[in-house]
This record gives C-alpha cells, sequence and structure tokens, in this order.
C-alpha cells in the first residue's frame, strides 16, 4: 500500500506543479514561446480547454487552471479515501484540496528560487529556462532589490525571499496544525 501512495502521490503533485506553472507562466506573462513554457501549455491544454468554456478568466488570472489545480488535488485526495489511506469526510477533502494547491504553490515557489540561485552561479549565459525562471522569480525579487540592493556583487533579495517563505510556512503550519505539515 506504501508503493501504491507514492506513486499516486507523486504523479499527481508532478502535475499539480504543471498546472501550477501554467498559472504563473500566465500570470507574470511569461514568453510562451520559450520551449519549457511550450511543454507546460501542452501538458495542461487537454483538460483546460473544455474547463475554460464553463469558467472564465478574470483581472488576467487563468480561473480554469486554478479550478483545474484544485481538481487535481482533490482528486488524488479522493482516490485515498477510496483506497482506505485518507481518514476524512467528504467534505473536508475539498477544503483539504485547497490547502495542498497553496501549500504546494509555495513548495514550487521554493524550488524555482532554489535552481534561479544554483543557475545564476555556474551559468555561462542566458539559457532558456533561466529566462522563464527570471520571469517568473522578477515580480517577487525586484521589490525587495529596492529595500536592499546588492551588496559587493551579492543579491541577497533571494535569501531574504527564501527566510519569508519560511516565515510563511510556519505561520500556516501554526494557523492550520498538524495537517499543513503532512501535506
Amino acid at each position: 500500500m506504501n508503493t501504491a501512495y507514492y506513486l499516486i502521490n507523486t504523479v499527481f503533485d508532478l502535475y499539480l506543479m504543471v498546472v501550477l506553472l501554467r498559472i504563473w507562466l500566465q500570470w507574470v506573462r511569461a514568453d510562451f514561446y520559450n520551449p519549457f513554457s511550450q511543454f507546460v501549455v501542452k501538458a495542461t491544454n487537454p483538460p483546460l480547454t473544455p474547463l475554460r468554456r464553463l469558467v472564465p478568466g478574470f483581472f488576467g488570472i487563468d480561473f480554469a487552471a486554478v479550478v483545474l489545480a484544485v481538481l487535481v488535488a482533490t482528486s488524488k485526495l479522493l482516490l485515498f479515501k477510496a483506497m482506505n489511506l485518507l481518514y476524512a469526510d467528504w467534505s473536508t477533502v475539498v477544503l483539504v484540496g485547497l490547502i495542498t494547491v497553496l501549500k504546494k504553490a509555495g513548495v514550487m515557489l521554493f524550488w524555482i528560487l532554489i535552481i534561479r540561485a544554483l543557475m545564476s552561479w555556474v551559468s555561462q549565459g542566458r539559457s532558456q529556462i533561466e529566462y522563464v525562471l527570471h520571469q517568473l522569480t522578477e515580480p517577487l525579487l525586484a521589490p525587495l532589490r529596492r529595500i536592499i540592493p546588492p551588496m559587493g556583487g551579492l543579491d541577497l533579495s533571494i535569501l531574504v525571499a527564501f527566510i519569508a517563505l519560511q516565515a510563511l510556512n510556519w505561520l500556516m503550519g501554526d494557523l492550520i496544525g498538524p495537517l499543513w505539515w503532512q501535506l
């Protein structure tokens, strides 16, 4: 049963990350002709195309993709409930699905910041993936750079973003409780 849990959790979480990337790429108006962006678009278009007929977008946010993200997270939890791996009532599953999307968005932001920081150390030039990572993280890091400018050639904005993300993670753990740490 542990193997099934691991495989289901991994597959659903990976696809949830791709859907969240789609939302994020659209929100920051990233280059959709980039090969990385094209992968995300092609992976999410099949379920999003019919969903867009039902759920319109507002204020530059693709709410059909947001609904898809919640559906993916909730489907994973419903599958766990059907396998008797999750002990919760049906109404709680949807709420936990929403919380899962929020947690996974923070985890994804953390890893994208890590990858961007590592690529900045070893990159010899602008690669296509580095360009997309720059487009994704710059709306978060630019305001931090206005407060804390680079010192001695070191950009501390990513460090400040890590500290803020970790503080938010702990705050959510305090507000939601042990469930937050299990997601």
